[in-house]
């Protein structure tokens, strides 16, 4: 077979593009829910490609077949779309990335696009580490970087020990992170980037994003948002005018549990102090085809697909969760067990007002049950229990409908003890930074019926008035123990 040679494909590849790029810009002026539902996969794509899928394939293929040398040029040189290696990119993976960058620019004009990896803390090292590599000019020169400390305890570790400690970048701490002053005084040549997580986990840290991004703007650095709990159903950062967004996909969005997955989601042309044109161009095409090829942080084909079926009934989803979330933290603000409720829908949280500012059901003026824009403000929530933290652990291990485990956002109500798990690693100062007190719960409310939530919490709570409970499984089962084996 005579080859076609390499202007074949790269004539291929434009067209290609074109027609993407024009796909693309009609799915943008689709509703929300549509997008959720069909993302960036195509019925030509389904015919031509997929031998008619409704639902997007499963590539579990780690590598793509060339029609000859010329192909496979032009594509490892990068002058053509493809799928050489899954760990570099993969149909499948395509499609999430497609759609959570339409989900995050939804409702403007901003161009984004996204990087899909192992994990959301594999999504937080994706999104910060191109902005911390050495000045060449000025290799001694020292880097910093300004962030909040209520953070996931995964993101403290990684900034506090695997930046701070074992590179020497410094992470300098914003403690009240509504304080634009604080952020601002932190700041000076050498600042790479800010970063900051809203609304926090497990704490409802919220601060002015308008008033940090025009930081960012007036230092030339980036601003990089953690919107894992709010997801694009409630917040659009990069709308606002924020350069990357964090998701920690496995949670709000994955809301099955049944996979891991994080994303990274950047604007084109970011703002960015680094001379590095190439990056500030399209900072996820950057690191899928240069710093994540050669790290590996990549996502598996089948987690992405499971992304994409839970996606699709995000915006739903979301409202319904909010809305039980607030009538569960209605019911134990009046508890006489306990001490605080930490909940940015509540009106007596110092902040509500600033929360109710940037969280928003989308879509909701469109919805027929709702006719206006309303707010919504999320399925995470914390509360204190009075008594310390042994009164905390007792409640804790009373809950028969609340799973006890370190996971959120799921479609199941789940609970746990920041000190003694997602905080613990970070030491008792650490835990005072974040604000994470031993008593501390934190709750992320399901799916299940709000009246059953808080039935279970009453009972739980009950055993501080010296109740017993009777434990559905009061034998320890240790791992991989089946039910057999606790019947004996």
């Amino acid at each position: 077979m005579k080859p076609l040679g390499i202007n074949h494909y790269l004539e291929a590849a434009k067209r290609s593009a074109e027609w993407h790029k024009n796909y693309i810009s009609q799915m943008k002026k689709c509703r929300f829910d549509t997008i959720s539902v069909h993302g960036i996969y195509s019925m030509q794509e389904a015919l031509d490609f997929n031998q008619g899928s409704i639902i997007e394939p499963i590539y579990m293929s780690t590598s793509q077949s060339y029609r000859d040398s010329d192909e496979m040029e032009a594509a490892l040189s990068y002058q053509i779309p493809t799928w050489c290696y899954s760990r570099i990119a993969n149909p499948t993976i395509y499609y999430l990335e497609g759609v959570l960058a339409l989900l995050e620019t939804y409702g403007s004009d901003v161009d984004a696009s996204c990087i899909a990896t192992s994990s959301g803390m594999a999504a937080i090292q994706t999104a910060v580490d191109p902005f911390l590599l050495p000045d060449p000019k000025n290799p001694s020169k020292p880097i910093n970087f300004v962030a909040t400390t209520k953070v996931y305890g995964g993101t403290f570790q990684q900034f506090a020990i695997r930046k701070n400690e074992e590179r020497h970048i410094e992470w300098r701490k914003v403690i009240n992170s509504n304080d634009i002053n604080e952020w601002e005084n932190l700041i000076d040549e050498n600042t790479r980037f800010l970063y900051g997580e809203m609304p926090s986990n497990p704490g409802q840290a919220f601060f002015n994003l308008k008033k940090v991004i025009e930081l960012g703007n007036k230092y030339g650095i980036p601003v990089i948002i953690d919107s894992t709990v709010a997801t694009p159903a409630l917040m659009r950062p990069l709308a606002l005018g924020a350069d990357i967004v964090v998701q920690s996909v496995s949670k709000t969005l994955l809301t099955s549990g049944l996979g891991i997955a994080g994303a990274v989601i950047a604007k084109k042309n970011l703002t960015s102090n680094i001379d590095n044109p190439e990056m500030k161009a399209d900072f996820c095409m950057y690191s899928k085809q240069l710093p994540n090829r050669d790290n590996g942080p990549n996502l598996s084909p089948m987690h992405a697909i499971l992304a994409l079926n839970d996606i699709r009934t995000l915006r739903s989803r979301v409202d319904l969760q909010s809305r039980s979330t607030m009538t569960v933290a209605k019911f134990l603000s009046e508890h006489k067990h306990i001490e605080k409720v930490e909940y940015l829908g509540l009106e007596s949280h110092p902040l509500h007002k600033i929360a109710s500012d940037y969280l928003w059901l989308v879509d909701s003026e469109y919805d027929e049950q709702y006719g206006k824009k309303i707010n919504r403000y999320g399925h995470l929530m914390s509360f204190n229990v009075k008594g310390g933290a042994q009164a905390a652990r007792n409640v804790f291990d009373a809950m028969q409908r609340i799973w006890r485990a370190t996971d959120l956002g799921r479609i199941k109500s789940v609970a746990t003890i920041p000190a003694i798990s997602t905080h613990s690693q970070q030491g008792e100062e650490g835990r005072k930074l974040a604000d994470i007190p031993p008593n501390l719960i934190r709750l992320c409310v399901g799916a299940e019926h709000p009246d059953d939530i808080i039935a279970d919490l009453d009972q739980a709570l009950s055993v501080l008035d010296g109740k017993k409970v009777i434990f559905t499984s009061p034998e320890y089962s240790a791992g991989g123990a089946s039910s057999a084996t606790l019947r004996k």
